[in-house]
């Protein structure tokens, strides 16, 4: 097997997968916005307390976040095309236990489900670390940026895949989680053309790397690992409730569709030139970005609660997750060593998806028992980002006046 550091530096190899990698961020990505727009939506109509309406995305984040480690560690020793279809074997068994669950109408059962597409979800997660593997250092940023600009097809996939599904069953939103099952099932089969080679089995002698401890402590991976954090915590605490909220203020489901295929559009689309801003300004200034864009579409959410209002909100929101995050992995990609790579990218996703289930946990808890309506849920939704943006603005502002060495240590 190929040793991962001798790779030509033309980046032919790195192209190739970065094309299938976009493939498989636009259609197995597709089943993500699916789920997320109608999960809390059909968590409403199987719980018992409507507090616990976001429950089940609450579960997919955190079985994404309890698969981080065991999939990096999978795909460290067996390769990333092995982990890729553990990951989509789990978003098709949560798929049919969730489908199960519906048709039972069982809470718990579909909670399980959810907890299963957690899988998948870790799985995609590490969709743009696959794409900086086999690239050289002027092309990595370029790499991840393009992977995450496949999510444009699913921003358009997923939610028109509601539209269709969600109501073709007797059973409400039966036949949208049939049509994950599908997804899964014939998007694994990309992954046969991936040609990422597996990490070298280290000799007695070879490097061991940093430990966890000291990787983490690291000031550029500690403050990379907080701002992928709390951008994805907060994109998912206001895009969670985004549904609730918009059906809660009067409008129709298919609004809510509408305004989520906006968001994940916005998303992603930055993503063709994410990586080309990052290269010419710098990660910093772009991750600051990102912070500042996220503040605004909370500004904007508070302003009211007509449609115009959730639609341009949840367009800064997926803009600013979109700087912030791509941001954040180039930072860390470029903050490790090879043989540091599965701890260190395991570990990340451990942090950052423990923060989005936190995230997603209370997003349902201020949407629906903060007070006594979808418009007081709402507001008490996008004032909880405040503390969190100014935990990522003041890391990396900590950062930008470190010396010039440990910066980049």
């Amino acid at each position: 097997m190929t040793d991962i550091t001798s790779l030509p530096a033309d980046d032919n190899r790195a192209k190739r997968n970065v094309f299938i990698l976009v493939l498989a961020q636009a259609f197995l990505g597709s089943q993500m916005p699916l789920i997320f727009t109608i999960g809390g939506l059909a968590g409403q109509s199987l719980a018992s307390n409507i507090c616990f309406a976001t429950l089940p995305i609450s579960l997919i984040v955190l079985g994404s976040m309890l698969s981080a480690t065991p999939l990096s560690a999978i795909m460290q020793k067996y390769g990333r095309r092995t982990g890729f279809v553990v990951g989509t074997m789990g978003g098709a068994l949560g798929g049919a236990v969730g489908a199960y669950g519906l048709y039972l109408n069982s809470f718990p059962v579909f909670l399980f489900g959810s907890l299963l597409t957690g899988v998948y979800m870790s799985a995609q997660g590490f969709f743009r670390f696959a794409a900086a593997d086999t690239a050289s250092e002027a092309f990595r940023p370029k790499a991840i940026s393009y992977v995450m600009a496949g999510g444009l097809l699913s921003a358009i996939i997923g939610p028109q895949l509601v539209k269709v599904t969600s109501d073709s069953m007797v059973v409400p939103f039966l036949g949208a989680y049939i049509a994950v099952i599908a997804i899964n099932v014939i998007g694994s089969l990309l992954f046969l053309f991936i040609d990422i080679p597996k990490p070298p089995v280290p000799s007695a002698d070879a490097p061991k790397g940093r430990t966890r401890w000291e990787l983490i402590t690291s000031p550029r991976i500690a403050v990379s690992v907080i701002c992928g954090m709390v951008a994805y915590a907060l994109m998912n605490l206001v895009m969670t409730s985004t549904p609730l909220a918009v059906v809660g203020c009067g409008f129709e489901q298919n609004d809510a569709a509408d305004v989520v295929t906006a968001h994940v559009l916005a998303m992603f689309v930055p993503s063709f030139f994410t990586g080309h801003l990052i290269a010419k300004f710098g990660v910093e200034k772009i991750l600051a970005t990102g912070i500042l864009i996220l503040g605004l579409a909370g500004g904007v959410a508070l302003q009211g609660v007509e449609l115009e209002n959730f639609f341009i909100a949840l367009i800064l929101l997926g803009l600013g997750w979109n700087f912030g995050f791509i941001g954040a992995t180039t930072m860390l990609a470029g903050a490790h060593t090879v043989e540091e790579r599965g701890r260190m990218q395991g570990m990340n996703d451990v942090i950052v998806f423990g923060g989005v289930t936190v995230a997603s946990l209370a997003s349902g808890g201020l949407m629906n028992c903060s007070g006594g309506d979808a418009v007081t849920g709402w507001t008490s939704v996008n004032l909880a980002m405040a503390p969190f943006l100014m935990l990522a603005g003041g890391a990396l502002i900590w950062l930008m006046f470190r010396p010039a060495d440990e910066k980049a240590a």
